[in-house]
């Protein structure tokens, strides 16, 4: 095993590990849900698309951290990763901030973005409330490890996320049926439950920085960040946040499409999308390592190098995928088993995950591409308009026109909707293969 080699799995498999934790709990989570009855399981997965919405929102702002400090970490600047950490902080509290008020204030108004179903407004609205508070910590907390991942401790990050969402876990089974003493609180049992681990890993970061020798949670810089510094952060940061929020919003609109189409299609979605997830664990581990090897690589000034990692990387996304789809393929008679919701919504979760099977594939490439390999030189501006022309140009139009003014099956605008990533294909493949994303982006003085 040649060095390049060793480094790729020794930054993937913690992050592997640490999304296949994340993708089981989210499991257990839905599964947990389903024995409360298919109208709270549609709930959860309609309000738990803000949840999504800020997930990717934090993705964008930490990718910013991961492009920059990871550059600077092969330059070996220390200093300027914890400047960069203070700049961070300011944008995702503030993000943070506006959703937790929105959930605590106006829950019902947000769920009617995705439903007109007055159950399922209400149920999703108490979950919002329940959940609200947990964005600020989980804001806090995703900066710190996302630097400490560029700095290659991806390990503590793995460590860290892990005890949060097994304490998740255990707190859902406490809370939904009444466990240990603990009151049954339906949906809104799982919000807080996921609240109080975000606040358990939030302490977690807090611990680790007390003892790390170099970076910690330094606020220093929350309002006095370097002039230059904080422009680099934001011509990098604003694409890829409107990258992965305009991505997340655009997604939630086919559940916008599944909401109006019915409960059953929405059951069968929410089962989907956990398998889905959990199988694309993989693909995803691959797609941030790239970022941060490739983006070491770039910073030292070692650009032939990081171009021809990024080839390994490629290749590598490109066999997780094959890999991902094999994974769903064989879990459907499984998942089918365990599923408790009816004879309509079965039919379409067996005609989903066989899709699915093969769309991780488009899901895996794109990924490493334009959220790793591509934004690891500072060309996030590219991958924001590419997705953003595939999704917004055609995957949105393409769902609405295929379910409301065409109205045809609902299979087929299932079938329909998944074909948004293999359009971008020719595109990425073609910008990955003209190099001119390959940059160093750091500054000799900060």
């Amino acid at each position: 095993m040649n060095i390049l080699t060793k480094k790729i799995w020794l930054v993937s498999i913690p992050i592997i590990i640490q999304n296949l934790i994340d993708s089981a709990v989210n499991s257990a989570d839905v599964f947990m849900t389903g024995y409360l009855g298919q109208a709270s399981l549609s709930a959860l997965s309609l309000a738990s698309q803000f949840s999504t919405i800020a997930f990717m929102f934090f993705i964008g702002i930490n990718s910013a951290v991961t492009m920059m400090c990871a550059q600077y970490w092969g330059k070996g600047d220390t200093a300027t990763i914890e400047k960069v950490e203070g700049i961070a902080y300011r944008a995702s509290v503030s993000f943070a901030l506006v959703l937790m008020f929105s959930c605590l204030l106006i829950p019902q108004h947000m769920m009617r973005i995705y439903t007109p179903d007055p159950e399922l407004i209400a149920l999703g609205s108490s979950y919002l409330r329940a959940v609200s508070v947990g964005f600020l910590f989980w804001g806090l907390s995703t900066v710190y490890l996302a630097t400490l991942r560029s700095m290659e401790r991806v390990t503590i990050s793995t460590i860290t996320e892990s005890v949060s969402l097994l304490l998740n876990v255990v707190l859902n089974a406490c809370f939904i049926f009444g466990l240990l003493g603990f009151p049954r609180l339906g949906i809104m049992g799982v919000g807080l439950a996921t609240a109080i681990s975000r606040f358990a890993g939030l302490l977690i970061c807090v611990v680790v920085s007390l003892r790390s020798p170099d970076v910690h949670m330094s606020f220093n810089y929350v309002f006095r960040p370097a002039k230059l510094l904080t422009r680099d952060y934001f011509s990098m940061a604003v694409p890829a946040i409107g990258n992965e929020v305009g991505w997340a919003i655009g997604f939630s609109m086919y559940s916008v499409v599944f909401g109006y189409l019915g409960s059953d299609v929405v059951a069968a979605n929410s089962l989907v999308s956990v398998i889905r997830n959990l199988s694309a664990s993989f693909c995803w581990g691959i797609g941030a390592a790239s970022g941060i090897i490739v983006g070491q690589f770039l910073g030292a000034g070692r650009i032939e190098e990081g171009r021809n990692a990024a080839k390994r990387m490629l290749r590598l996304a490109t066999l997780t995928g094959a890999g991902g789809g094999l994974v769903i393929f064989l879990m459907t008679p499984f998942v089918m088993s365990l599923a408790n919701i009816s004879e309509q919504s079965m039919d379409y979760l067996n005609f989903m995950l066989k899709v699915n099977s093969v769309y991780i594939i488009g899901t895996a490439v794109n990924a490493t591409l334009i959220s790793g390999i591509l934004r690891s030189g500072g060309d996030a501006r590219w991958g924001f308009r590419c997705d953003m022309i595939g999704m917004w140009l055609y995957g949105v139009p393409l769902a609405f026109l295929s379910a409301f003014v065409l109205r045809l099956p609902v299979k087929v605008v299932y079938l329909l909707m998944c074909t948004d990533e293999f359009v971008k294909w020719p595109f990425v493949l073609r910008r990955f293969s003209s190099g001119k994303w390959a940059r160093n982006i750091t500054r000799e003085t900060m």
